[in-house]
């Protein structure tokens, strides 16, 4: 019985550590991460704005969805393994050029922007793709989770990669 109150005790400690640093982390981060590709402008931005071929490529993603005409806004919901379903509205459009995606739920542990940067290279026979995350993760729980077991660059990571993969290439990342 001795050993099940330590341990059980043991346990709460470890919860309200983790508490306790994830609320003393900020709310507020901003990553940024770039591949090299070999393909044209036009091309990364189709896969990039094509969000019902998202499945096809991105292994987290379960199924996409456009946004209701209701919400009045374009963008698509995407239904993510082991997150759920994310609403995304663009905020803003250059084609070929730049996206910007935004969380458009206040109620899911974390919110912002990913702004995709499209810079065209080899005379346009490739490019580099850049993308920000402008992030804020409000629950503090998820905060440490993010930060100190998955770290904040994963998402964006495995986004890269997938998209690599998609054209038949390796993944090199860079800050």
């Amino acid at each position: 019985m001795k050993w099940l109150l330590l341990i059980l005790v043991a346990i709460a400690a470890l919860i309200v550590a983790v508490v306790v640093i994830g609320a003393l982390l900020p709310k507020d981060h901003t990553v940024t991460r770039s591949i090299r590709l070999h393909q044209p402008p036009a091309a990364v931005w189709q896969a990039i704005t094509d969000y019902t071929k998202f499945p096809e490529w991105r292994h987290d993603v379960q199924t996409v969805a456009p946004l209701p005409a209701s919400i009045g806004k374009s963008g698509w919901i995407e239904t993510v393994k082991g997150v759920g379903r994310i609403p995304l509205e663009i905020t803003d459009s250059v084609p070929r050029q730049r996206l910007v995606a935004h969380i458009a739920d206040p109620n899911l542990p974390f919110g912002g922007d990913w702004i995709y940067e499209i810079t065209p290279a080899d005379g346009g026979a490739a490019s580099t793709l850049r993308i920000t995350e402008r992030g804020s993760v409000r629950n503090p729980i998820f905060r440490f989770v993010s930060r100190f077991i998955f770290g904040l660059r994963a998402t964006m990571d495995n986004y890269l990669k997938a998209l690599a993969a998609k054209f038949g290439e390796t993944a090199s990342l860079e800050d």
